[in-house]
């Protein structure tokens, strides 16, 4: 493909109108064509927000004028993932799917095989493998600082004590929702990201809220292949907050408290550009990285986080559509992750480990 990449975005509420949205319009080469929405005042909003853009009220438009259009970027509900992927695909149209891609592994791969044999891209869109801090730490770990890594902590936590309604915090299968598939998708793809495959899982998957129908309080514990062993932790139940990261190596440990800046940056309107700073956090959220002593009492020593580039994606997208390489992220990562995941629920459930 050459020229301006046209893009239609299928959805348009959080995952549409704060993360999608914004990047591909940052995105040199993209250009947000046609957003997909049936409620009129999300219809207004990406009207005011994206001056030109045009509106759908179903994808169903998008199949029918296929020819306009170079990408199409699924951030509907869950449930509607598989299916409106397999159409985009059906229309010989390349395909960004929001995280969790599928409900399960096996949906995963055949939507992997369909964009295989119609030869079109299909990406997920893990985003937070470019939060500052996962940048940061992947840094550490491949220059050696750590040394042999041995345990990797991993906390995605809020504290939301009252329920806020809609799909994600629904009990029923078909919506995908809770936890271990909202925030689990992102710790568990960086943890396979930095150590490699798992071999074994083991986790506990609880509600806790009053009136809650999902889980919403989950831990997972990876034996990865190499031998790292991963602890991750997901809550929206954490009154008290612990550290994004905390990693430990034969040489080193490297402790990193609070979140990517990136999120609370485009949920108020800020978009990244050219020349500009972005993903920047100030000295005193550093990480520390040392041996012996808590950075809680000032032990080890500062290490400057990297700017988080969630723009990367984008442009990795653009990129493979353009000259044929690898997307950032593929299906396959994904189902891997997935594999993890469905590990996961059935551990919970049944309460053993199980052995992948």
């Amino acid at each position: 493909m050459t020229g301006t990449l046209r893009v239609g975005l299928v959805g348009y509420g959080l995952a549409g109108s704060v993360f999608h949205a914004p990047l591909i319009a940052a995105t040199e080469g993209l250009v947000l064509d046609t957003v997909v929405t049936a409620n009129p005042e999300r219809r207004e909003q990406a009207r005011t927000a994206f001056p030109g853009v045009r509106v759908a009220a179903s994808a169903d438009e998008l199949w029918r004028r296929a020819d306009e259009l170079d990408l199409i970027v699924i951030a509907s509900p869950n449930k509607t993932h598989v299916p409106v992927a397999t159409a985009a695909l059906k229309a010989g149209l390349p395909v960004v799917v929001d995280k969790p891609v599928a409900g399960t592994a096996a949906e995963a791969r055949g939507l992997a095989a369909l964009a295989e044999e119609r030869g079109l891209l299909l990406s997920v869109f893990q985003n937070r493998r470019w939060d500052n801090d996962f940048l940061t730490l992947r840094s550490l770990v491949e220059r050696g600082e750590l040394g042999e890594v041995q345990r990797f902590e991993s906390r995605f936590e809020r504290w939301r004590p009252q329920l806020k309604g809609g799909w994600r915090e629904s009990g029923a299968p078909e919506e995908i929702g809770g936890l271990l598939y909202d925030l689990g998708s992102h710790v568990v793809d960086q943890a396979l990201v930095l150590f490699g495959p798992a071999v074994r899982v083991y986790a506990e998957a609880d509600v806790r809220r009053a009136g809650a129908e999902a889980d919403d309080d989950t831990f997972i514990a990876l034996t990865h292949a190499g031998g790292v062993r991963s602890h991750l932790y997901v809550s929206a139940t954490a009154a008290q907050l612990g550290p994004r990261f905390r990693v430990l190596g034969s040489r080193a440990g490297y402790v990193k408290y609070g979140l990517d800046p990136q999120e609370a940056a485009l949920r108020e309107g800020r978009r990244p550009s050219a020349g500009a700073p972005w993903g920047v956090e100030p000295e005193q959220a550093w990480g520390r990285l040392g041996g012996g002593e808590s950075p809680a009492t000032g032990g080890g020593t500062p290490v400057e986080t990297l700017p988080g580039d969630y723009p990367a994606y984008y442009a990795g997208v653009a990129r493979a559509l353009r000259d044929g390489t690898p997307p950032p992220v593929t299906a396959h990562e994904a189902a891997a992750a997935l594999d993890v995941l469905e590990a996961a629920r059935r551990s919970a459930r049944e309460g053993v480990a199980v052995t992948l």
